[in-house]
């Protein structure tokens, strides 16, 4: 059964605009984000996607410059202001309220570090536990993530998992505080066809059991009709049409939506099909 998203906007995104130097790589973007509740943000490399979410988390650095409104639970008045806050402010919202999944596992995961020591770092930052108790609350983790013999797995290091295992570990961290939003910046990019359906399947499921309200960016159209509630497609730092899924994958306003759509062989909106079933018609 699919979350009834919430009425109020858990996130608001206003006008925002994002410069490295004098490069303007994201133009004015607003979007809004309810409760349970899964955003398609879908466009070439280059479109500005991943800077926009990384600019909700504070993950820019120094070089960006970072103007408009990112507000957490409303808007206008309502809720918190996330741009202008300080590293260490929003390093207390990462992971307990807003968490993240990158597209890269082997880069997001410290290869001289143990995946249970991350996991168990990654919960102490926010909770005051034991290590006993925080290696139970990270194997039951890896469990949730359907890691292999977790409890002994623990110990091993990021190379001795397969690029999927890898990517259900970035989850598991991720996941491991119960945030509120899961951002998902393109976190099958380098998997094969077929274990990136387990991961989204994965994903797909953890979303309807926790009623995680999700940002899901992707270039992969098919994969983010399975995926998404709602979907924004960008183009060179700005947003060209948002809609519900069916509207803009099946009755396209945008010019550049419909050349999208275009170069998709078959593209199927039924979201309660397994997404093996895609990635089996996408080899085919």
């Amino acid at each position: 059964m699919r979350v009834e998203t919430g009425s109020e906007p858990l996130l608001t995104v206003e006008n925002l605009h994002v410069w490295f130097g004098a490069a303007e790589v994201v133009r004015g973007v607003s979007l809004t984000l309810r409760a349970g509740e899964v955003l398609g943000l879908v466009g070439e490399s280059g479109s500005g996607k991943s800077v926009t979410s990384l600019a909700v988390l504070g993950l820019l650095g120094p070089a960006a410059r970072v103007e408009g409104s990112i507000r957490w639970r409303g808007r206008e008045r309502q809720g918190r202001e996330l741009v202008g806050l300080s590293n260490e402010e929003m390093r207390s919202m990462r992971g307990r309220e807003i968490a993240m999944v990158f597209q890269e596992p082997m880069t997001a995961l410290n290869p001289v570090m143990t995946v249970g020591r991350q996991i168990t770092e990654a919960i102490q930052v926010h909770e005051r536990l034991s290590g006993r108790e925080a290696k139970q609350r990270a194997i039951a983790a890896l469990e949730a993530v359907a890691i292999p013999e977790a409890a002994r797995r623990f110990a091993d290091y990021p190379h001795q998992f397969s690029g999927g295992q890898r990517q259900r570990i970035l989850i598991a961290m991720a996941l491991v505080h119960k945030p509120q939003l899961l951002i998902a910046d393109e976190p099958t990019t380098a998997l094969d066809v077929t274990v990136q359906a387990q991961v989204l399947e994965l994903l797909k499921t953890l979303q309807r059991e926790h009623g995680l309200a999700m940002i899901f960016t992707s270039h992969d159209l098919a994969v983010v009709g399975q995926m998404a509630d709602r979907v924004a497609v960008m183009r060179r730092g700005q947003v060209l049409e948002t809609g519900s899924a069916e509207q803009v994958l099946t009755d396209p306003r945008d010019a550049y939506t419909q050349s999208l759509l275009a170069a998709v062989p078959t593209l199927r909106t039924d979201r309660e099909k397994p997404l093996a079933g895609v990635a089996n018609e996408l080899k085919s």
